[in-house]
């Protein structure tokens, strides 16, 4: 399996994405590649200061970086040699011995972009979408879109449901996914046009257990395995559940060490344990599903960790066929999901 990297791409980049990247290679198969894309002149003195010398580490060159600030459909377009675009060309031509798999916490607007220009859509795909299994405390919930299509369509959102739970089946071991639409309310006379069409396009569909509207606050109860919505909302609602659970911990840690510092020191493993389980680090990134190919968008402030895990959860991704799962499950229903 050839995996591609953005090396240049995320806040701590190129240090700490190239560190997990060599992390990663201690738990690839001896027939694996990792294809470190950025400017040869900084990765390679960085591979043989680590006195690395592993034949499955190839660099690819690309001069030129999309940075966070830029429009994205104009990086992309503007910026032929950026990593992003380069990786997103690699996938392309993955034929032709390129990429099975890309992987970047650069610009997530150029990501998809670049991603969507390069691998186009799946068959029966309308718009692909990111998704994030969010840890809840009753087990991982899957949001589909968190940031690609901030103003879909309701055909979109209810492919989204599809999708997710042929993710969550296929990744997460959930037998028969139930699958909800975020909505500011459970009752069924709440939300806009877009929402209540979605529902009724997902009550239609054979086999999928719909669950009804999630609202935000009964998203860690875990009354569902996929939730769905649009990538503004998906968005908000996932950065606000990790800055939440950071301050969370840190006051719980601040409390105890000002009441009973020996207490403190006796609650750090398990409050290590805890935070784990919840930690965006430990899922490594979120797949855009939809195209043609795996394509991994970490976050921006990805650390070395981030990126070795996101590698080994996309080689899980091509070897149980996820995309192969969506196109059949799409197909199945294409008669009820409309027109893109």
């Amino acid at each position: 399996m050839r995996i591609a990297i953005d090396v240049m791409g995320g806040d701590h980049a190129p240090g700490a994405i190239l560190n997990g990247s060599l992390d990663a290679l201690r738990s690839l198969a001896s027939d694996d590649e990792l294809l470190l894309v950025g400017r040869e002149e900084v990765i390679r003195p960085a591979i043989e200061s680590r006195g690395i010398r592993d034949g499955r580490l190839k660099v690819v060159h690309a001069p030129d970086v999309i940075e966070m600030d830029e429009q994205p459909v104009e990086a992309v377009r503007s910026k032929p040699q950026s990593s992003i675009v380069v990786m997103s060309e690699l996938a392309h031509r993955r034929a032709e011995n390129g990429a099975d798999v890309i992987i970047s916490a650069g610009n997530t607007g150029a990501c998809v972009c670049a991603a969507q220009m390069s691998l186009r859509r799946l068959a029966g795909v309308h718009r692909p979408g990111i998704a994030v299994a969010l840890p809840t405390f009753g087990g991982p919930v899957v949001l589909c879109d968190v940031g690609a299509n901030p103003d879909p369509r309701p055909s979109h959102l209810a492919q989204y449901g599809i999708m997710g739970e042929v993710y969550a089946r296929a990744m997460l071991g959930i037998r028969e996914p139930r699958v909800a639409v975020m909505n500011i309310g459970g009752e069924e006379g709440k939300g806009t046009g877009l929402i209540k069409a979605t529902r009724d396009i997902l009550k239609s569909i054979p086999n999928l257990h719909y669950a009804g509207f999630v609202e935000g606050r009964s998203l860690f109860d875990h009354v569902a395995d996929v939730v769905v919505m649009d990538g503004f909302v998906g968005n908000v609602v996932i950065k606000l559940a990790e800055g939440l659970a950071s301050g969370l911990f840190r006051t719980i840690s601040r409390e105890i060490a000002a009441v009973d510092p020996a207490l403190a020191e006796r609650f750090g493993p398990v409050q290590k344990r805890i935070y784990a389980a919840h930690d965006y680090h430990e899922q490594g990134g979120a797949p855009l599903l939809g195209v043609n190919g795996i394509c991994i968008i970490c976050h921006g402030s990805s650390e070395a960790r981030t990126i070795s895990n996101a590698i080994l959860r996309s080689r899980s991704m091509v070897n149980k066929g996820l995309n192969q799962a969506i196109v059949s499950r799409l197909a199945e229903v294409s008669g009820k999901v409309g027109g893109p």
